[in-house]
């Protein structure tokens, strides 16, 4: 022993240490939120513990009350805040003069990045339509109602202009958003089919299927004689 004085407990972490974990507090929070994303898409709300969160973020459980209050507050944060990126982009779509069939492209292209972004959010927002939204309240139902409000805005001005047919806005937003939905909501199901040689096309490009759906949307929509030959993908901007 040299008599050089040891230190023990908590306050021997070296400062480097503790700065580290103030850092990470914010990589815990989307570990949770990841996490928590991806159990509730594969099982729904009522079938994953905390404990299951926690473990598939590598965290511990007690994490997801400081930092959420909860199970239901961190499912309700996933929702809001997904939903939030959305409105912001497709307000702006909205609000822009370009040509309406542009816009159209631009919005099924915004819808599928985040679905993209957010894998697992398609699924866990089926799961909820389907049991009826119990656990979205008013404030929450009112952000799918925005971009539904948005979606309206910009079909109605495309009929209003003559270069949209007229067409039902709620039809509209339905077979948009709904077809991204269900695609991205399913990915994982076709992939087992095609790894177990039931279905003998590979599993589709997502990229692919999004121009698929602009061209469908647009195509569809297009007053006649008002752009409808376009080649696939091309833009009016």
């Amino acid at each position: 022993m040299d008599g050089t004085p040891r230190r023990s407990g908590p306050s021997a972490s070296p400062p480097s240490r503790r700065r580290r974990r103030r850092y990470d507090s914010s990589g815990t929070r989307e570990a949770l939120l990841a996490a928590a994303a991806k159990l509730f898409a594969a099982r729904g709300f009522d079938g994953v513990p905390v404990e299951a969160i926690a473990a598939e973020a590598g965290i511990n459980k007690a994490m997801i009350n400081y930092h959420f209050g909860g199970k239901r507050p961190l499912y309700r944060a996933i929702v809001s805040s997904t939903f939030a990126e959305i409105i912001t982009g497709v307000e702006a779509l909205a609000a822009s003069r370009r040509p309406v069939p542009a816009l159209l492209r631009d919005l099924v292209a915004l819808i599928g990045e985040m679905t993209l972004r957010h894998p697992h959010f398609p699924a866990m927002m089926l799961r909820e339509v389907l049991s009826g939204g119990r656990r979205l309240d008013r404030e929450l139902v009112g952000q799918p109602v925005r971009v539904l409000g948005a979606v309206a805005r910009i079909v109605e001005r495309g009929v209003g202009d003559g270069t949209l047919r007229p067409v039902d806005p709620l039809f509209t937003h339905l077979g948009l958003v709904g077809s991204l939905l269900f695609f991205f909501a399913t990915a994982s199901f076709r992939e087992r089919l095609h790894a177990e040689g039931l279905l003998p096309l590979p599993p589709p490009d997502p990229t692919a299927y999004i121009r698929h759906v602009q061209d469908l949307i647009t195509r569809g929509l297009v007053a006649q004689g008002d752009g409808a030959a376009r080649p696939a993908g091309e833009s009016d901007a």
